[in-house]
């Protein structure tokens, strides 16, 4: 028999032990991963389908070559013919609509096209690319296109699906939720991926949650940076963000310059209107026009936007998106042939530059293939994160439950001094991402009043008990998975 150890009177009346005092690491790590959590099951449904769409969009340009290689590619020939030439034959073939724009073919064996705006059937945001062999004048084919990096039909049903579900306008905020939210998710994991003990990153003699949960940190690590890139470029040209970004790049001066089409204009703050010339024949004509852009120094890929009326200009601007970037633009006076105002891509400000390199990166065209390659594997990783990310919620379950939710409350353990600059910060990022700042609110709020019903229900000790077993196992290691969530309690 064995007698439990005599308590003296030392012991008796001495004070209990101070609590330790938790570090402002510790109780912020819980409500990162709440929201870490959260986020993925809630976000992760829209950030599948914006990663498979693309997916898609990055293999989309490689496909293009190979479908309309008929119209795209032509034998080489001896001696090109006038532009003048080439837009006849092209408007002989198709004589409806007006000529809105022409480029003419960038280098040997590639055809002339010859863009027509107000042609019955086609989208009126769209234009008719007439193909035109630069030797022969032969029409290969007309197709529609679409916006400036001249996607064909597969290219456009595939960017259309990847930005707005073609579900217009109300669709956009599917994609534009995505990107918001992206970087969060991805900031959020890279941030509890790294806090972990090195022993605990371990995929390798592992098994069950905890294999699944190494893989997912680890891919996850090697990608966010890529994850994060992907966000910030995606929101510069989304519905809200988007607007709020062009804003304040006008508010500070930063914004895309364009030449003035308008006769000896100066330089225009906007992009000028495309034209609408019917045969494009105005002045002194296309080949003088040309010309006079060659002698400026623009050199292959132009494209040429004729006069929109009497009293304008032609345009001919540049249009190569891969590295190095050309984006150099000229204005020529139709009845002189003289150049009356110029645009150079090395006169761009600094966030001009940055948007429109972001954004080539971004679709794939600033590097070409490897660019293309690099976007198809950070997509297929945030594919296999996402199927990471469920089953880990599955594997949390226990018997048939389909997954055991991160208690509430971890916001609550966060001391003032962090947590007042947290939800200020979250505040001013919230006006201007709305579509992360709005769900955020109301995550928080709906947390809240949860958590007061299960208080004011009398279940606060029972949830209480559990969340304590957690954080003893997370005292003594880390709770299943390794993840750590003492400190999310139920308030």
């Amino acid at each position: 028999m064995t007698t439990a150890p005599s308590t003296t009177a030392d012991e008796a009346t001495r004070p209990p032990a101070p609590a330790r005092r938790r570090s402002g690491w510790s109780t912020l790590r819980p409500l990162i991963l709440r929201l870490h959590f959260y986020a993925g099951v809630v976000v992760a449904p829209f950030l599948l389908v914006a990663a498979l769409t693309g997916l898609l969009y990055a293999a989309s340009f490689q496909a293009e070559k190979i479908v309309y290689d008929h119209e795209l590619t032509v034998p080489v020939g001896d001696r090109e013919l006038p532009l003048s030439e080439q837009v006849a034959a092209a408007r002989k073939a198709h004589p409806e609509g007006a000529v809105s724009a022409i480029r003419p073919s960038p280098e040997a064996g590639a055809t002339t096209r010859v863009m027509l705006s107000g042609v019955p059937d086609v989208d009126p945001n769209h234009t008719l690319a007439v193909f035109v062999d630069p030797y022969t004048g032969e029409v290969r084919g007309a197709l529609e296109q679409y916006g400036s990096s001249g996607a064909l039909p597969l290219r456009t049903w595939i960017d259309e699906f990847h930005r707005d579900l073609h579900l217009g306008e109300t669709g956009r905020l599917y994609s534009e939720f995505a990107a918001s939210w992206l970087w969060v998710i991805a900031a959020g994991g890279l941030v509890l991926w790294f806090s972990r003990r090195r022993a605990l990153r371990k995929i390798r003699g592992t098994s069950g949650r905890r294999r699944t949960l190494g893989l997912h940190g680890g891919i996850g690590a090697w990608a966010a940076v890529g994850f994060l890139f992907l966000s910030a470029t995606g929101l510069t040209w989304s519905t809200y963000t988007g607007a709020t970004i062009a804003d304040l790049r006008a508010s500070l001066g930063q914004e895309t310059p364009a030449v003035s089409a308008a006769a000896g204009g100066e330089h225009a703050e906007h992009d000028t209107a495309g034209g609408t010339g019917g045969d494009a024949a105005h002045g002194v004509g296309l080949d003088r026009v040309l010309a006079a852009a060659r002698a400026e120094r623009l050199d292959n890929p132009v494209e040429i936007v004729p006069p929109a009326d009497a009293a304008s200009s032609y345009v001919v601007k540049q249009i190569q998106r891969s590295w190095p970037e050309k984006q150099d633009a000229v204005a020529v006076d139709p009845a002189t042939g003289q150049v009356t105002d110029v645009v150079r891509w090395a006169d761009y400000p600094v966030l001009a530059k940055l948007s429109r390199w972001g954004i080539d990166l971004h679709t794939g065209s600033l590097f070409g293939l490897p660019n293309q390659i690099a976007l198809m594997l950070l997509a297929a990783s945030l594919i296999l994160l996402i199927l990471w990310g469920y089953r880990m919620w599955w594997q949390r379950g226990r018997g048939s439950s389909f997954g055991r939710p991160i208690p509430r409350g971890a916001w609550q353990q966060v001391p003032p001094y962090l947590l007042v600059p947290l939800l200020a910060a979250i505040a001013v990022l919230g006006y201007f991402v709305p579509l992360l700042g709005i769900p955020l609110a109301a995550f928080l709020a709906v947390d809240i009043v949860l958590g007061e019903i299960a208080h004011r229900r009398g279940r606060k000790k029972g949830e209480g008990g559990e969340a304590d077993a957690a954080g003893g196992a997370g005292t003594a290691g880390e709770a299943e998975g390794g993840e750590p969530v003492g400190a999310a309690r139920t308030p």
